[in-house]
């Protein structure tokens, strides 16, 4: 099936399809509103590179798991591709091109000189030891080889992997096997992975965006204002205390156990500390047990979505009463869904700008490291508020100008600039 094409046989549409489908529906959108022919839009619709593998996996008892994996970048006209890698037993070939698709606009809406790539295991992390995670991911490091490494990947972790996952693939490169002792060689030291210390983790960064992309779409202080946050995890925890800290008041959190609700506001960093301590939000003294659907229904001036793709389907949308949607995630919001809430009258903030904090980061620290340089945590964050607040004004503006959402006009944005260069 071409990637151009929607899927539109039942059989077909996995979660992983509609995300690919929500990602083509974006761009055939961005495409007719800047009048694009149909040979730029074919070029923009298909990933310049893809690769599936098989990635046998020792366990600790002697068997040999296969597990699939998957790369993809998307575009690499701006610059190399950045794009995340993640573990999760849902990932698919479709998934991973819709991820890498919106990471190409997520970096041209910033101005970042990166394109878009995604990778992908499909596995459950919690159901491996250290040990086999660790020879899982070096392994899908050599059968990825050919599409990744230094001057050709920005690797950042995503849904199931972290830090220590990277140091992984990093050491993968460098170490193993005769092509990657080659790597070792010529590119320890240059490319366009970052050297120096990370002020601010990935999942920081992002919610420090998220954050600002609230902010601005208020044009002001949320002092007052409820929020609830589909997602607690490692993004939506670090936007709830930014929120929380800027004074407006979370009522409600969620995360794969459930969901708590406290009217009066929930003490965020005691929420943050019973997770850590219990796995999950659940039981969390001073809150009420709440559906994780409810959460979507409550009566809050602000919902963060930060959780996975097709959070609120157009199932969902009509009982959605929020007036602004943050989307701290990738692709939470289906097609059919945004036009219900836009008919609603809620502003939808979309994941390729709120979600934006995290490329932006990464790549001023590649810049600091560039000029070798010594920037403070506090002038990482005025850049970050410059970039994510530059980029929400000319969004809007075209918005306004054009009537256009902002999804719209993020994506009209991002896709000229990506087609300008080509």
């Amino acid at each position: 099936m071409s990637i151009m094409v929607p899927s539109k046989t039942p059989a077909l549409i996995t979660p992983g399809r509609r995300a690919l489908d929500s990602a083509l529906h974006q761009l055939a959108r961005a495409v007719q509103q800047l009048g694009l022919d149909d040979e730029t839009h074919t070029m923009l619709a298909t990933p310049r590179r893809s690769m599936a593998v098989a990635v046998p996996v020792r366990r600790e008892d002697g068997r040999v798991q296969v597990v699939q994996g998957f790369r993809v970048q998307h575009n690499v006209s701006r610059g190399p591709a950045k794009g995340g890698l993640r573990y999760h037993p849902g990932t698919d070939l479709n998934e991973v091109t819709a991820l890498a698709m919106g990471m190409t606009w997520k970096c041209a809406l910033a101005g970042i000189p990166y394109g878009g790539a995604m990778g992908g295991v499909a596995v459950d992390p919690a159901g491996l030891t250290g040990r086999e995670l660790e020879r899982l991911t070096r392994r899908y490091a050599g059968e990825i080889l050919p599409l990744a490494g230094p001057e050709k990947e920005v690797p950042v972790p995503d849904a199931g992997t972290d830090e220590r996952t990277m140091s992984w693939i990093r050491d993968a490169y460098h170490l193993d096997g005769p092509d990657m002792g080659r790597l070792n060689r010529d590119h320890r030291d240059s490319g366009y992975w970052s050297r120096g210390e990370s002020v601010m983790t990935l999942d920081d960064a992002t919610a420090r965006g998220a954050r600002i992309a609230a902010l601005s779409a208020l044009g002001g202080s949320p002092r007052g204002l409820t929020v609830a946050v589909q997602g607690f995890g490692k993004v939506g925890a670090w936007v709830a205390h930014y929120l929380a800290e800027a004074g407006a008041e979370v009522v409600a959190v969620s995360d794969t156990s459930g969901a708590v609700h406290a009217p009066g506001g929930l003490d965020v960093a005691a929420l943050r500390a019973w997770k850590a301590e219990a796995g999950s939000v659940s039981g969390c003294p001073g809150a009420t047990a709440l559906g994780r659907d409810a959460l979507l229904e409550l009566d809050v001036d602000i919902l963060v979505l930060a959780a996975l793709e097709g959070a609120i389907t157009e199932a969902d949308a009509p009982r959605v009463r929020a007036r602004l949607i943050v989307e701290a995630a990738n692709g939470p919001t289906t097609p059919e869904a945004d036009e219900i809430l836009a008919a609603n009258g809620a502003t939808v903030v979309p994941d390729i700008l709120a979600g934006a904090g995290g490329v932006i980061v990464s790549h001023l620290e590649w810049v600091r490291d560039a000029q070798s340089g010594s920037w403070s945590g506090a002038e990482f964050d005025a850049r970050l508020h410059d970039r994510m607040h530059e980029a929400y004004v000319e969004v809007r503006s075209l918005a306004t100008a054009q009537g256009l959402t902002l999804r719209e006009a993020a994506h009209a944005v991002a896709v000229g600039r990506v087609a300008s260069e080509h």
